[in-house]
């Protein structure tokens, strides 16, 4: 089988190197099937894209929707970076799968309205798919049921997708969940890698980071505890099942 490549741009290498095993748990590939590239270490190195199975794009600490002004120079180059990846994902139709931060960049790209109007705060909710994520083969690969639990945490998100976009799923305080560009390329505003053990990882690392009331993390863990999430993780092994090769 060629590699999937996961794109990943989190610079603190515990958590870096635990979103790659979270991703391999949840996708069912071994580490070797899943090549990871931290854009946030050095530039995206040339990728022959005939040679992968599929690009992952990981969630991120960086915002798309902030202003340019203020974002860093290496946000700006990862921004880059991704932009030009995308031209070629799009243009060779290479299936693709951004989580969280994929939201932003896929929609951003595809000419999405993204901002920070339905942001949500880290924790578990509820999904639901439209009638036309019913439909669809990821989705039905997944085994997603109408309603589903999953791990939400972003500081932006897609407020109106463009027309050629199909809408997936959907959330209550959040209305776009899922999305997908043609027939290839989907993102997810949940993060399908991530279990209730993971998101205390994860949230440890970002406590102050404005993903939720520190004062809150007991009460947000114990919650999310409570939540069955296994169906959310079945869209990672969803694409894998429908784009390995």
């Amino acid at each position: 089988m060629m590699p999937f490549v996961l794109l990943a741009t989190r610079p603190e290498d515990a958590v870096a190197d635990a979103e790659h095993a979270q991703f391999c748990r949840a996708s069912g590939l071994a580490p070797e099937q899943l090549r990871r590239i931290r854009l946030e270490q050095g530039p995206l190195p040339d990728l022959d894209l005939a040679a992968v199975s599929g690009v992952i794009i990981a969630g991120s600490p960086f915002t798309s929707s902030d202003a340019p002004e203020t974002k860093s120079a290496l946000q700006r180059r990862v921004e880059t970076d991704l932009v030009g990846l995308l031209d070629r994902v799009i243009d060779q139709d290479i299936p693709l799968l951004g989580a969280c931060y994929g939201v932003g960049t896929l929609g951003l790209h595809q000419g999405a309205s993204v901002d920070r109007a339905f942001a949500e705060p880290a924790g578990a909710i509820e999904v639901r798919l439209t009638d036309a994520g019913r439909t669809d083969p990821l989705v039905q690969a997944a085994g997603l049921p109408d309603a589903f639990a999953a791990i939400v945490g972003h500081k932006e998100a897609v407020s109106a997708l463009p027309p050629h976009a199909t809408l997936l799923a959907e959330g209550a305080s959040c209305p776009v969940q899922m999305f997908r560009i043609g027939q290839r390329q989907y993102a997810t505003q949940f993060h399908p890698e991530l279990d209730a053990d993971g998101l205390a990882e994860r949230l440890h690392a970002y406590l102050h980071a404005g993903y939720i009331d520190p004062s809150e993390l007991d009460d947000v863990l114990a919650a999310v505890r409570r939540a069955d999430l296994a169906a959310s993780a079945g869209v990672l092994r969803g694409f894998v099942e429908l784009f390995a090769r």
